[in-house]
């Protein structure tokens, strides 16, 4: 037993046996532990002996488990037919009874019909009606009755046409204008008052104070008299007329040409006319739920050198026209003021536009714009004096003055109807001037109810600003820029 070969053939016998062992366990005696636990006894299986061609087979196949569910047992034929080579054999379905116990099956072979309800007859001949309406007769067919006649309604109608004879049964209908009523409104000429007090002394606002608030407003005095204009020098004998001026100074423009004209202004060589201001009235409410009347006074045209018979209108730059402002106690209006004045103008002129170019700013073209101008003032019966409007853009004071320094802000030249060609706008430069432009002056002295104020004062005030003003109180910076 000590030579290898020994060893090694009891090790292969070993394996083997353990081997078989394992092999009958799996087989044998595992399934049969496990069925032993179900408690269902191993089926023993005897195949007897067939003959060839016939195999003998039970109705049914395999054996119920307890407490298992078999579902629908299946069916096997008794024999199977004899088999002979290169045939096709078709077994036949087997025929399956139903149970007795299971109820026969009811089939549906769709929805059940549902009975249409017919149209309604008027619903019909409407439809009819409506394709052929050619035919008056099947419109006035079908027109739905009269309302039944209610006498108590009509009583009823018949005491309170007693009790006011403003009440009608039916809603009146307004009459036709008549054919030769003239509605088309003709120009009227303010008049004047004349000077009524020697001084005007400015008050402080007080919008609290119930006398400075009255309810009932004269609004046919006329306190802008040449007061208020006494800062303009009076216009020497020997000055230029305003064609013969303008004509020397037809090689210059820009800050040269305002510095010529501003000097020529400032010397009194400004039309009489442009002396009487014009009164111009806002009436509102304010914040304070009080109403109040503001007027200002203004040029009753744009700026011009020359006299009364031979003056020219003059555009500026900012520079220039505020400093003539600053010395005639003046300041330049806000773009709620330019709609004002041409809201109450005597005379509105349409606008007259030049080609465009650079041609636009030149000293040409400005004399020629203000013959045109005169042209269409004449035409229309306008005397001087009276507060014309629509012929020009103003330089106008704005809070954007504050955000875009170094600009020039100009808004209106409007158009019949009220609507200004341009819009408020800060896009040229402060020193730009072309012929389109006019300088309209208002005066530092306003009234609130008839009470001599402070125009400034005015519009940097909360209360009274948004009257005068599109865009609120206006700041010291901005009233700064267009005065200095």
């Amino acid at each position: 037993m000590e030579s290898p070969a020994a060893v090694i053939a009891t090790l292969a016998a070993s394996a083997l046996v353990c081997a078989t062992i394992l092999t009958l366990t799996v087989t044998k005696i595992a399934p049969a532990v496990r069925l032993a636990t179900l408690g269902v006894e191993p089926a023993r299986v005897e195949i007897p002996q067939a003959s060839l061609g016939a195999l003998p087979v039970t109705d049914t196949m395999g054996h119920s488990i307890a407490g298992a569910d078999q579902g629908p047992e299946r069916l096997m034929p008794t024999a199977l037919p004899p088999m002979a080579p290169g045939r096709d054999y078709v077994l036949a379905d087997p025929v399956i009874e139903p149970r007795p116990q299971d109820p026969a099956p009811t089939i549906i072979a769709g929805r059940p019909p549902v009975e249409a309800v017919p149209r309604p007859a008027h619903i019909v001949a409407l439809a009819a009606a409506a394709r052929s309406f050619t035919d008056p007769a099947n419109v006035a067919s079908l027109r739905p009755e009269q309302r039944p006649f209610d006498r108590a309604v009509e009583e009823a109608v018949i005491e309170l046409a007693v009790a006011s004879p403003l009440a009608t049964s039916i809603s009146p209908r307004p009459a036709a204008r008549p054919a030769d009523l003239d509605v088309t409104p003709s120009p009227t000429l303010v008049a004047r008052a004349t000077d009524p007090t020697e001084t005007v002394t400015l008050a402080a606002l007080t919008p609290d104070e119930p006398a400075a608030l009255g309810p009932a407003f004269d609004r046919s005095a006329n306190a802008c008299t040449r007061r208020l204009s006494r800062e303009i020098p009076r216009r020497a004998g020997s000055a230029a007329g305003g064609q013969a001026f303008i004509a020397s100074l037809e090689n210059v423009s820009g800050t040269t040409r305002d510095a010529a004209i501003a000097r020529e202004v400032l010397r009194g060589n400004v039309p009489a006319f442009l002396r009487d201001l014009a009164p111009v009235t806002f009436t509102g409410v304010l914040p304070n739920g009080r109403s109040a009347q503001v007027t200002i006074c203004v040029t009753p045209d744009y700026l011009a050198v020359g006299s009364d018979s031979d003056f020219v209108r003059v555009p500026l730059g900012l520079t220039a026209a505020a400093r003539i402002a600053e010395e005639f106690n003046m300041m330049l209006p806000t773009t709620r003021m330019v709609d004002a004045i041409y809201a109450q103008a005597d005379l509105r002129l349409s606008p007259s536009p030049m080609t465009p170019g650079s041609q636009m700013s030149s000293t040409t073209y400005f004399m020629r714009h203000n013959a045109t101008v005169e042209g269409q003032r004449q035409n229309a019966g306008g005397r001087l004096g009276m507060l014309v409007s629509g012929h020009k853009k103003d330089l106008v004071l704005t809070n954007r003055l504050s955000s875009a320094p170094g600009r020039v802000a100009i808004y209106g030249w409007h158009r019949p109807g009220g609507n200004p060609i341009q819009p408020l706008s800060t896009v040229h430069g402060a020193e730009y001037a072309d012929y389109s432009h006019g300088i309209r002056l208002v005066s530092r002295t306003a009234f609130v109810n008839g009470r001599a104020v402070d125009l400034q004062d005015l519009l940097m005030d909360g209360t009274y600003a948004g009257l005068l003003n599109s865009d609120g109180p206006i700041g010291r910076p901005a009233i700064q820029i267009a005065s200095r």
